[in-house]
């Protein structure tokens, strides 16, 4: 799934002196080649010092950092940056400094309050930010937001979008964003959202089924639109990489060589299927590994850990299986579920109430491998929630690489979680959906 990086600036000349993709769009941003990334897969940017008094244990608490963000999705940075960029599902994204003190500007507002196109219903809005892996140099990140549209079929659209940052503000962005990829949406619901670029320099893409329940379209296993339904939307239900670097065939970005349909066969966005909302997932900094929370059905909630490097065209699943449980409308009630050719949870959770001998999810936040300096005792440690029933809950990966051992941490957490993300640093922080920030933190 990710592959080294060793190719640095000579190459950078090399692809100047040899002109431009003939596919590019005249219009379109600067170019900017692999080659601004470093040897080990890592952004040539500033080096943030590590932390000035790590400490040790392993006792998680929580400390809040910022409140007020609305309804507060994310929180990430750009590589080699001190503060935190807060996503505000309403539209904004707003900036924690250094000293944890929110700027009162927004970096950006796309909400539809301030003639943005981002509409904040239900589930939708802004829902993802990614900082290019070359942001000190060339501005660009990347948003994924939804938007209505005038279609009684689809009346939204996910969109991911390229924006800039002001070149002589830091603290601020460009007002305006060019879509670059644009899916229709059945409901309001199942949008995913979430965006990370990886080692390889290219832009991971969760979407989910598009809702509203059951997966009426069967898009999660879909792998061109109008299969098996009229209505279905292939790009719905999977984790799509594209290539924002090197426009191709009119679009804004091309397709990598190693997409499983890149030659055809389905969708060449596509690099994973059978996902029913998989709202929150990250890489793991020190590995490259992926560790993905796909919010469930009726029953259960699953995490599934992918190792580095195995990823293209693995199948999760929806909407035959429901984590482990069948799930196939389509077939006769009688049949049962074939379960070759898919890759089941490492981590399930039922929704059964905890009285009930169940855990009582009902809404699973995918969180992140900790990789700060802060706190040694908890490297390599997963940490995830679930946003019904709050807490926070750890995994770390077993010996033979596929299992996890998982831990209900002890304490009193905050409510209504909505992601655990790392900043810069690695350090991890946990939002709300009542618009505060925490930090995630250990003691002996």
């Amino acid at each position: 799934m990710l592959r080294p990086l060793m190719r640095r600036l000579f190459l950078a000349l090399t692809f100047i002196a040899c002109g431009k993709d003939n596919n590019a769009k005249e219009d379109g941003p600067p170019v900017v080649a692999d080659t601004m990334l470093g040897d080990s897969g890592t952004p040539d940017a500033p080096m943030l010092a590590p932390c000035a008094n790590p400490v040790t244990g392993t006792t998680i608490t929580t400390r809040e950092v910022s409140r007020n963000h609305g309804t507060a999705v994310l929180v990430t940075a750009p590589a080699g940056d001190p503060r935190l960029f807060v996503v505000d599902k309403g539209g904004s994204i707003r900036i924690v400094d250094e000293t944890e003190t929110t700027l009162l500007t927004p970096f950006i507002d796309l909400s539809d309050n301030n003639s943005g196109p981002v509409v904040s219903t239900g589930e939708a809005g802004l829902l993802g930010l990614a900082f290019h892996p070359a942001y000190h140099v060339n501005r660009l990140f990347y948003v994924f937001y939804t938007k209505q549209q005038a279609d009684a079929t689809n009346p939204f659209r996910d969109v991911v979008a390229r924006c800039r940052r002001d070149a002589n503000d830091p603290n601020k962005a460009e007002p305006t964003c060019v879509e670059i990829l644009s899916i229709p949406d059945p409901a309001s619901n199942h949008n995913g959202g979430m965006i990370e670029f990886g080692s390889d320099g290219l832009l991971y893409i969760s979407t989910g089924d598009g809702g509203p329940q059951n997966d009426p379209a069967g898009n999660g296993q879909a792998l061109v639109d109008g299969n098996p339904a009229a209505n279905t939307v292939a790009l719905l239900g999977k984790m799509l990489r594209i290539d924002v670097d090197h426009l191709a065939n009119g679009k804004e970005y091309g397709i990598p060589a190693g997409n499983p349909f890149a030659r055809g066969g389905g969708a060449p966005e596509i690099f994973m299927r059978g996902f029913r909302n998989p709202w929150r997932w990250s890489f793991d900094r020190g590995t490259g590994d992926m560790w993905i929370g796909d919010v469930g059905q009726n029953t259960v909630e699953e995490i599934h850990y992918v190792k580095a490097d195995t990823g293209a065209g693995k199948n999760f699943g929806w909407d035959t299986w429901d984590g482990s449980t069948c799930f196939n409308l389509r077939t006769p009630s009688n049949a049962a579920c074939d379960m070759n050719g898919f890759e089941f949870p490492q981590d399930e959770r039922t929704h059964t109430a905890v009285g009930n001998g169940g855990d009582g999810f009902n809404a699973i936040i995918g969180g992140q491998v900790y990789r700060g300096t802060c706190y040694p005792d908890i490297t390599g440690t997963f940490f995830y929630s679930d946003n019904g029933r709050g807490g926070l809950f750890s995994a770390k990966l077993n010996p033979d690489g596929t299992t996890i051992t998982k831990t209900t941490l002890p304490g009193t957490f905050p409510g209504s979680p909505s992601s655990i993300h790392a900043s810069a640093t690695g350090e991890l922080y946990l939002t709300t959906t009542t618009g505060t920030v925490f930090h995630i933190e250990a003691s002996p």
